[in-house]
């Protein structure tokens, strides 16, 4: 039976950080990764790296690509009543900024890292169970090229998504699952087209919300609030691009430009938290314990965070066998979790439109919005949620 000190299941940036994280206090790992690498370098998901996620890829060699082709950003720009207003993030949070970096980009950092540095990850590998995690040696069992395995660990660390087979391995009754499903979805597009601004645009408008992002000088990123039963058949490329400038226009020369659309997808938008987020010698990490809308940019960051604690835990546990950063992990983590759920839920609330609203709640978003955008105090707390708290 192969044996490993840490099976990582998922090859997403969260487990393939912390094989790279692991790997570098010399602790043994495993990755085992349902899709194909083609698969996994090419899925299109986040793009914003908070300060920190940003340091943790520097401090350990992960980022030498990212600040090359890396977009820093200083600040964000909220439209609404055909103004905008600009949110500075170094003036209120101390010098702290984000950077406009692809998850696809980061996954294929990690992934060459990993091969530089001999590790094994097993693309095309499915998990298929998990046992024993109340044991000292769970057991993940996984078929690949055509055979069933079994990889005999010290601890498992489940990277695998909401759908995966992590937190279903979990007895039945030990998860209190918490979660919300919004009343409409957004509709993403990549373009061939250089982005129209500088930094994201998050819009406003009576019709619903838009995202203006990008992913290079040269690839813009867009987002529109649609109906949750619409389909991308719904939406031809005409459709899409006079929605956004519709969506953004403001008073002034300010224009969107347009160009080929290259990709087009709709994303159903939910927050969901399980918890705890261990059990046994069973970990649960980035979207396989937690899930939040994207319009505050956390979902990659809590992957994030989730692997760097649990990095400083096994490495505790590895060389001095201390479990106590591991009994803390879920706590921990948790806090973060739950600060990142409450700023999703009010970026998410706050800027779209509800499909039963009444006048009333629409004036009161008028207000807040009007308040963050007048009022340091607001601005302040909107810019360190965004950019990410240094500590828990």
């Amino acid at each position: 039976m192969p044996r490993t000190t840490v099976g990582i299941i998922g090859a997403g940036p969260a487990g393939l950080l912390l094989s790279h994280l692991l790997h570098r206090q010399g602790i043994d790992n495993v990755v085992l990764e349902l899709r194909s690498r083609d698969h996994v370098e090419r899925r299109q998901r986040a793009g914003i790296l908070e300060q920190d996620t940003v340091d943790v890829l520097r401090d350990s060699g992960a980022g030498e690509r990212m600040d090359r082709q890396g977009l820093e950003h200083h600040g964000i720009e909220l439209r609404f009543d055909r103004r905008s207003h600009r949110i500075d993030f170094p003036s209120l949070t101390g010098g702290r900024s984000v950077m406009v970096y692809a998850q696809t980009e980061v996954v294929k950092d990690l992934i060459a890292l990993r091969q530089q540095a001999g590790g094994t990850v097993l693309f095309e590998a499915e998990a298929l169970s998990v046992d024993g995690v109340e044991t000292d040696r769970p057991v993940i069992r996984y078929r690949h090229e055509g055979a069933e395995h079994t990889l005999d660990c010290e601890v498992v660390v489940a990277c695998d998504g909401f759908h995966g087979i992590g937190r279903r391995s979990l007895p039945e009754g030990l998860l209190t699952v918490t979660e919300r499903t919004y009343p409409f979805s957004w509709l993403g597009i990549l373009a061939d087209v250089a982005p129209s601004c500088d930094e994201l645009i998050y819009a406003h408008h009576e019709r619903g919300f838009a995202l203006h992002s990008m992913r290079s000088p040269e690839v813009s990123r867009l987002y529109l609030q649609v109906d949750p039963d619409d389909s991308t058949d719904d939406w031809p490329d005409e459709r899409i691009w006079d929605e956004l400038a519709t969506r953004f226009s403001v008073d002034g020369d300010w224009s969107l430009r347009r160009g080929p659309i290259t990709e087009k997808s709709i994303t159903p938008m939910r927050s969901f938290v399980a918890e705890p987020m261990r059990h046994g010698r069973l970990f649960l990490a980035g979207d396989a314990a937690h899930i939040v809308p994207p319009t505050g940019a956390k979902g990659l960051n809590l992957a994030v965070a989730d692997v760097t604690l649990l990095a400083q835990a096994l490495t505790r546990f590895h060389v001095d066998r201390d479990e106590s950063l591991l009994d803390a992990y879920s706590e921990t983590a948790l806090r973060r979790v739950w600060r990142a759920e409450q700023f999703s839920y009010t970026m998410t609330t706050l800027l779209h439109c509800e499909p039963d609203e009444t006048e009333f709640d629409r004036r009161l978003r008028l207000s807040h919005l009007r308040y963050l955008a007048g009022s340091e105090a607001a601005s302040t707390s909107l810019a360190e949620n965004y950019v990410g708290f240094s500590k828990n």
